[in-house]
């Protein structure tokens, strides 16, 4: 199959998936891991409104996956994969706003990070097999209250408020993922800059580690860790996630209303 572009858009009040073709929106009908045949064009990419590409059960992410970022928080790496959960209540879509959290915190950081999207149920998966368990790649940022996570010695809180888990613009299948760029900036400034090629862990390895544990479901995410270079962001502030092959994530943050 070749590489596509699979987005969930909404168009005069309706919410449907599409494929981009030529940035013309086909519709999908149903979701696109059951069927992946494009529909009639419902619109041009301009007109319609993208939100994020999958409403997954659960987001499984993973710490400490770029030695760089376990330096710079003086942290070891770990000896297997150091995964934690963010609620599917934090997705955002691509052009939606980040909510700056004032009344619990003052200090927030971007994470850039490449997302897998899981495209059929995976459990148990072996290592050699789990790469077939892959639908696509998207662009996430891993948002992380930082002063929360170090008050409280676990993550749940300082990774899942609303709107922590931006995603976007869309799904890109059959993407080369072995050594690409994985970059952030703030209002222009570059501030992270890795390459997939640096991570602990690769995804055939995270996909066996997580599905030995939990069953994943189709759209389910897996966000695949963060290089160096994380740092503040404030109210006001733009923030680009742009990943080589795929494209550019832009979220706002504002202030908690």
């Amino acid at each position: 199959m070749s590489q596509t572009r699979i987005i969930r858009y909404q168009a005069n009040q309706a919410v449907a998936y599409g494929m981009v073709v030529d940035r013309l929106v086909h519709h999908l009908s149903p979701e696109p891991w059951e069927v992946l045949r494009p529909g009639p064009v419902v619109a041009d990419l301009d007109e319609v409104t993208l939100l994020a590409p999958c409403l997954p059960s659960k987001i499984i992410a993973v710490g400490r996956n770029y030695a760089a970022h376990a330096a710079e928080h003086g942290a070891e790496v770990p000896a297997e994969p150091l995964i934690f959960l963010k609620p599917p209540s934090a997705v955002l879509g691509p052009g939606q706003a980040i909510v700056y959290p004032e009344h619990l915190s003052q200090h927030v950081d971007h994470e850039a990070e490449l997302a897998v999207v899981i495209g059929r149920r995976a459990r148990r998966v072996r290592r050699e097999e789990a790469l077939a368990y892959v639908f696509g790649y998207t662009c996430a940022n891993d948002v992380t209250a930082r002063d929360l996570q170090q008050r409280d010695g676990q993550w749940t809180r300082s990774k899942g408020f609303d709107t922590f888990c931006p995603l976007g613009p869309w799904i890109v299948t059959e993407l080369d993922i072995t050594d690409i760029a994985v970059r952030c900036r703030v209002n222009a400034e570059l501030r992270q800059d890795g390459r997939t090629r640096d991570m602990v862990f690769g995804v055939d390895e995270l996909i066996a580690y997580a599905s030995a544990v939990m069953t994943l479901e189709p759209g389910d995410l897996i966000l695949t860790g963060t290089p160096a270079g994380v740092g503040p962001i404030l109210p006001g502030d733009r923030v680009a996630v742009e990943i080589e092959g795929i494209g550019t994530l832009e979220n706002e943050v504002i202030r908690h209303g």
